[in-house]
């Protein structure tokens, strides 16, 4: 005989939220730039590595620019991490060294400088500078560093997970 038990959800003890919120991928589907302008990736000479921009790692839009599609984790307190699928903006001629080198041997010694395309919840950082580089040759750059002292502290620091996990738990 079976009985079907309501098994309680593991929450944290530091926010009590459930456990199972606390290690987050969220992908951002488009840079901020493209999000704002009016026809957004469909505007006229978009190209994109994939028809669906939360599946591209890289896009060039018209008048906007060239971005790179890369992994940025936010270290958070009890050992979560949240990673974000982040847009970087390249210069355009970056673009191209960065896209022959896509599937090439020479990936995994990739790194270019580019610029956050992408505001962070809570943090922000829209258009701060940062170094990305390849980490594992089957996965998509990392930021890796920044100039930047806030962004640098974003990289390094653990950070408590209350007020990011409720601002990406809010309605957008």
């Amino acid at each position: 005989m079976s009985h079907d038990m309501d098994v309680p959800e593991r929450t944290c003890p530091q926010c009590g939220r459930p456990l199972v919120g606390h290690d987050r991928n969220v992908r951002f589907r488009l840079p901020d730039p493209v999000l704002s302008s009016p026809d957004q990736e469909r505007a006229e000479g978009t190209w994109m590595t994939d028809p669906d921009p939360i599946e591209a790692v890289m896009m060039q839009v018209p008048h906007i620019g060239p971005f790179v599609r890369c992994l940025l984790p936010v270290q958070l307190t009890g050992g979560y991490k949240v990673t974000f699928g982040v847009w970087m903006a390249v210069h355009p001629d970056e673009l191209q060294r960065i896209a022959r080198a896509w599937h090439a041997p020479e990936y995994n010694e990739l790194r270019f400088d580019s610029w956050l395309a992408n505001a962070l919840p809570v943090f922000g950082l829209l258009a701060t500078p940062a170094i990305a580089g390849v980490r594992d040759p089957d996965a998509t750059p990392y930021v890796e560093s920044s100039s930047d002292g806030k962004l640098r502290d974003v990289l390094t620091r653990e950070w408590p997970h209350e007020e990011l996990l409720s601002a990406l738990d809010e309605p957008e």
